[in-house]
């Protein structure tokens, strides 16, 4: 399996909340650059009234924060906000993180409070970083939840990932990855079966049923 197929090809520099952005550019103007932070990743409640999550999303997550970048395209669109000072952009331009993340294997149990990533960096680093490391690891922590709760049910029965079609986008590739972790033994998507190795597996939709006169004509056709 190779799970790390499925991450994040691009810089991604405006996949963050607009207030991140505010906010390093008040530390920078302030010459606070060099002040280290320490920013602790938790839930407070467990999902579904469960007992326990499946921490998930953490090799995303870091290759998220490896591959960060501000391209042209991104610091034009923030220039053109008005907002942003030259020097601030010039250091988004260079942007690369430079801190040290810790935290926990995924597939681990985990508990409200409990952190599951530490960001150590400094102050401005960890605020552009914050928005993306939830996203993907809160995320991808709720689907590997769900999926260890349905292989819990299941018992010895296999359990297979359909989310695709009611996923959002590239969150589809996530939550794929997330199911994976979570106890399940393949998926029907496609390129993500691809990616990582398991196995793509699929049944059949009603239309094809009921282009048969009969469900069991339909069972019995091919």
């Amino acid at each position: 399996m190779t799970m790390d197929a499925l991450q994040y090809s691009h810089g991604r520099g405006l996949f963050t909340d607009y207030y991140q952005l505010t906010m390093a550019q008040g530390y920078f103007e302030l010459g606070m650059q060099g002040k280290v932070a320490t920013f602790d990743l938790f839930f407070r409640n467990n999902p579904f009234g469960g007992g326990y999550a499946v921490a998930a999303g953490i090799g995303p997550a870091l290759d998220y924060v490896e591959r960060l970048r501000f391209d042209d395209v991104d610091l034009e669109y923030l220039k053109g906000r008005g907002i942003f000072s030259d020097g601030f952009l010039d250091y988004l331009r260079g942007f690369g993180f430079s801190g040290s993340i810790e935290g926990v294997p995924e597939g681990t149990i985990v508990f409200p409070h409990e952190p599951i990533l530490q960001v150590e960096a400094p102050m401005i680093e960890a605020q552009l970083v914050e928005t993306g490391l939830l996203n993907i690891v809160n995320y991808s922590t709720l689907v590997a939840t769900k999926t260890s709760r349905i292989c819990m049910a299941a018992r010895q029965s296999s359990v297979v990932d359909f989310g695709l079609r009611r996923a959002q986008g590239d969150g589809a590739y996530l939550g794929t990855r997330a199911s994976i972790v979570g106890g399940a033994s393949g998926t029907s998507f496609v390129d993500a079966a691809r990616l990582t190795g398991v196995p793509a597996i699929g049944t059949h939709a009603h239309s094809w049923v009921q282009l048969f006169p009969s469900e069991g004509t339909s069972i019995t056709a091919v």
